[in-house]
C-alpha cells in the first residue's frame, strides 16, 4: 500500500521515518515528496589498457568487488563538485549522485520505498535510477553510527536525449514514494551503500 502524503507526515512525526532535512511544502504530492540533488556527482572513468596491454574491466561477480571502492579510486572515476552555473549532462551521459536528504526507514516500522524521475526530467531524456529503485526497510541504519541514523540515497543518473542538461544544486531530481510492508521483515538491509554517507569529503 502506498502511503499518502498524511500518513507519510504522520509516520514522520511518530519517528517511524526520517528524513531530513525534511522537504518544503511545494516538494509535496499526494502520494510522494520530492527529494534535491547533492552537490557532488562521480563521473566513471574510460577503461584503458595499462602498459602491459592488460584491459582492467569492472567485474560486478568478482569476488571482493565494490562499487564504492570504484567510485573512491581516482583512477577509476572523477569527483565533480557541481558549480554556480550547473552542471551540463550531456547526451549518453551516466553519473552517480547522491539525495541531499538522508532517509531512515526502521525496520520495526514496517516501510519501504522506491525513488522515481521527475516527468520534468524524464520528458528531457534524463533519468535518475537505472533498474535500482527500491529502497529496502532498515535503510539508512549505520552501524559505525548507530546513534545517527539516516543516509542519502544513491542516484544513477542518465542522459537518453539528445539534448544537454543542466544540473544544479538542491534542484528537485528525484520522488521517493512509501509503502507499507504487511510484516516486519526478518532481515534488515546491508547492502554496499549501507554505511556511506558519501562518495567523498566534498558532500557537505
Amino acid at each position: 500500500m502506498i502511503l499518502s502524503d498524511r500518513e507519510i507526515r504522520a509516520a514522520l512525526d511518530a519517528g517511524f521515518l526520517k528524513i531530513d532535512p525534511v522537504p518544503p511544502e511545494d516538494l509535496w504530492t499526494s502520494t510522494a515528496v520530492d527529494l534535491t540533488l547533492d552537490a557532488t556527482l562521480v563521473r566513471w572513468k574510460e577503461v584503458r589498457p595499462d602498459a602491459s596491454g592488460r584491459v582492467d574491466y569492472p567485474r560486478p561477480s568478482g569476488q571482493g568487488f565494490n562499487v564504492r571502492t570504484m567510485a573512491n579510486d581516482p583512477e577509476r572515476a572523477d569527483q565533480i563538485r557541481i558549480p554556480a552555473g550547473g552542471y551540463p549532462i550531456a547526451p549518453r551521459e551516466f553519473l552517480l549522485g547522491y539525495t541531499r536528504q538522508s532517509i531512515y526507514l526502521p525496520t520495526p516500522s514496517r516501510i519501504a520505498a522506491r525513488v522515481e524521475g521527475k516527468s520534468s526530467l524524464a520528458r528531457l531524456g534524463v533519468g535518475v535510477h537505472v533498474t535500482a529503485p527500491t529502497i529496502h526497510a532498515g535503510f539508512g541504519y549505520n552501524p559505525e553510527r548507530p546513534d545517527e541514523p539516516g543516509l542519502p540515497i544513491q542516484l544513477e543518473i542518465f542522459n537518453i536525449g539528445n539534448l544537454t542538461v543542466l544540473l544544479d544544486v538542491d534542484m528537485p531530481i528525484c520522488q521517493l514514494i512509501l509503502e507499507e510492508v504487511r510484516e516486519v521483515p526478518a532481515k534488515g538491509y546491508a547492502g554496499q551503500f549501507s554505511s556511506q554517507k558519501s562518495f567523498t569529503e566534498l558532500t557537505p
